[in-house]
């Protein structure tokens, strides 16, 4: 519905702008009319009405081509984000299956391997999605545009010192992006 009234819209625009320009183009005739019988003033102020029209017509079309780029845009993250969700729906539907079947299974070994195989398959769809997890970090040098600090305790040698000791979250870069710090 909403499409309907913006090509609605953008259709009486559109006329709007075409009878401006018919008008401006009756205005100009007049002008050029007007300027062969006319004193400088009288030349001036038509001239002026022209540049004031022309303007009038390019900041029109700025703004609808502003309001058209930001509908694209909006569009596009919403159609973006259908992209992943789809993506993700067969990884939700083993989850279900997984857990129906976890009701009546003994086989403990059953379980674990299939949970590790539901988690391949979700890390491998996400890195298909430009999701990268950061390397191991214990023993690396802190860097605060890659980790986040918890806490802050003493070294337990000189050695670690400004070193990272322990990871609590892992961190991950989306298209070389930190999305996530690790903690």
């Amino acid at each position: 519905m909403s499409k309907e009234k913006d090509i609605e819209q953008e259709a009486v625009q559109n006329e709007e702008n075409i009878a401006a320009e018919q008008e401006n183009e009756a205005t100009e005739s007049n002008a050029t009319e007007a300027t062969e019988e006319k004193d400088p003033i009288q030349v001036l102020e038509a001239q002026l009405l022209e540049e004031k029209n022309k303007y009038l017509r390019l900041y029109a079309d700025f703004e609808n081509f502003r309001r058209r780029t930001a509908k694209e845009r909006i569009e596009l993250i919403q159609s973006a984000g259908a992209d992943i969700v789809k993506n993700l729906l067969p990884i939700l539907d083993d989850f279900d299956r997984a857990i129906a079947n976890n009701e009546t299974i003994e086989d403990i070994k059953a379980v674990k391997e299939g949970f590790g195989l539901i988690n391949n398959k979700f890390k491998r769809t996400l890195e298909q999605a430009g999701l990268k997890e950061m390397e191991d970090l214990k023993g690396k040098n802190f860097d605060v545009d890659h980790h986040e600090a918890i806490t802050k305790f003493p070294a337990p040698s000189d050695d670690l010192k400004g070193k990272v000791i322990d990871v609590a979250e892992k961190g991950y870069f989306l298209n070389d992006k930190v999305v996530r710090f690790a903690k």
